[in-house]
């Protein structure tokens, strides 16, 4: 039985695995797929600023335009999410709208400024807040890409109240578990091997604080396994010391332990999203009111009202 336990569990982690890396395959060929696209178009936005250039016009106005014209798609978008108006499924499609008319305002706001430097503070402030926007909307991007490809909560919606519950979930398996016994050793006569023993003091020696809250938020922060290589190091050293029915006990243990370190990453993910939202937002917006003002002055100047 113990046998066939560790022959599923076997082919499950297999199964889980492949469909990983192939998950792992198929995003990084989209991420080139989209990367290749921003640069295409980026290079046709150059392209059409230099032939209205070209035509004797001033080609602020046209990458000027573009850019009010993608913040304010950009603004509706926060707008429909905020007020809940998009299905789903059109979220997700709006979502990547969004972070690739972001990349593309980025190549036409570098077109508008061209090499110069901002003269008055208030064109200071604007092409603050606009690389502002820009450096926090990347760090979005890679903080969703990280959260994909490294295998996150599948609930993309799961906040830190269902993180919490889900680990006290864990640890409590994680107890039951290390503080089972064999049923076979008390039909016995003899004196049972001290294997109970060996595990239930590898749970408080080293699980046991692991599995009381949040740990290794640092190492999470960075990306680093150490910390989770050091307990599964310490349950495979002591599997190859027992039991067959102990060895199935451990390997539980161990996945219940990987599950509950994804969970801290999923922790440090969430709080990473709500953090950064405080930043990209409110600037945003901030940077919609420039823009207006913007605006507003350049063409009040243009026709000489000033």
């Amino acid at each position: 039985m113990s046998a066939g336990y560790g022959e599923i569990g076997g082919r499950a982690r297999t199964i889980r695995a492949s469909g990983r890396s192939r998950t792992n395959a198929g995003s990084a060929a989209l991420m080139t797929m989209a990367v290749l696209l921003v640069a295409a178009l980026s290079g046709g936005l150059l392209w059409l600023v230099w032939i209205y250039g070209n035509g004797l016009r001033d080609p602020r106005y046209l990458d000027g335009w573009v850019l009010a014209a993608g913040m304010a798609l950009q603004l509706y978008f926060h707008i429909a999410t905020r007020k809940a108006w998009l299905s789903p499924k059109a979220a997700a499609r709006w979502r990547r709208l969004h972070i690739l008319a972001g990349f593309l305002l980025i190549a036409a706001f570098v077109s508008h400024i061209g090499l110069s430097l901002p003269d008055t503070g208030f064109e200071w402030a604007l092409g603050s807040g606009f690389m502002l926007v820009a450096l926090s909307g990347g760090f979005g991007v890679h903080l969703a890409w990280s959260r994909r490809a490294k295998g996150g909560l599948d609930d993309r919606g799961a906040g830190a109240e269902t993180i919490a519950t889900r680990r006290a979930e864990r640890a409590r398996d994680v107890h039951a578990a290390a503080t089972s016994a064999n049923p076979a050793a008390a039909m016995i006569a003899l004196p049972a091997p001290p294997y109970d023993a060996w595990i239930a003091d590898l749970y408080t020696s080293h699980l046991r604080d692991f599995l009381q809250g949040p740990r290794n938020l640092a190492a999470h922060l960075v990306g680093s396994q150490r910390p989770l290589l050091r307990l599964t190091e310490e349950i495979d050293s002591l599997s190859r010391h027992v039991d067959a029915w102990s060895q199935e006990k451990l390997a539980r243990i161990k996945a219940l332990v990987i599950d509950k370190d994804r969970l801290d990453r999923a922790l440090v993910h969430h709080r990473l999203e709500e953090g950064w939202l405080r930043v990209h937002v409110p600037v945003t917006y901030a940077l919609v009111v420039l823009t207006v003002l913007h605006i507003l002055v350049v063409y009040a100047f243009s026709s000489r009202s000033w």
